[in-house]
């Protein structure tokens, strides 16, 4: 059995990973809001997200089957209300992790995008002297 410090330790390394993970995803977002944005950089700071959520998953599972075992003495069998809600919240955390990557994917794209539309104009040869479009 872990002792409460040492729950306590892994439960403020889980927070700590969240801090990760959100900021990551910042890290992200703002390369690729950058006029010159490093592609590389943005799949770089996505995977790392993507890795540090899964594993923020894994150990708060783990946290939360050692609560219910403890709250009882013993792991509760006699009713699929718990695996249930499990499933549920996974669910959840699917959906959420899948909305976080599409909008990330979107930036991503409306990025590409301009950045084609603009070296586009330049290799047009659609650019006035003051550096605008015509």
């Amino acid at each position: 059995m872990t002792a409460p410090m040492e729950r306590i330790q892994i439960l403020d390394d889980i927070e700590k990973d969240i801090i990760t993970c959100l900021q990551c995803a910042a890290q992200a977002l703002l390369e690729l809001s950058k006029e010159k944005s490093g592609q590389k950089q943005a799949e770089t700071n996505t995977s790392q997200f993507l890795r540090t959520l899964s594993q923020v998953e894994s150990k708060l599972s783990d946290q939360i089957n050692y609560l219910t075992q403890v709250s009882t003495g013993q792991p509760h069998e006699g009713s699929g209300y718990a695996s249930q809600k499990v499933l549920q919240m996974a669910w959840h955390r699917l959906e959420h992790v899948r909305s976080w990557v599409n909008e990330l994917d979107r930036l991503k794209a409306s990025h590409l995008a301009a950045t084609r539309t603009v070296s586009g104009n330049v290799q047009n040869g659609n650019m006035t002297s003051s550096g605008t479009s015509t």
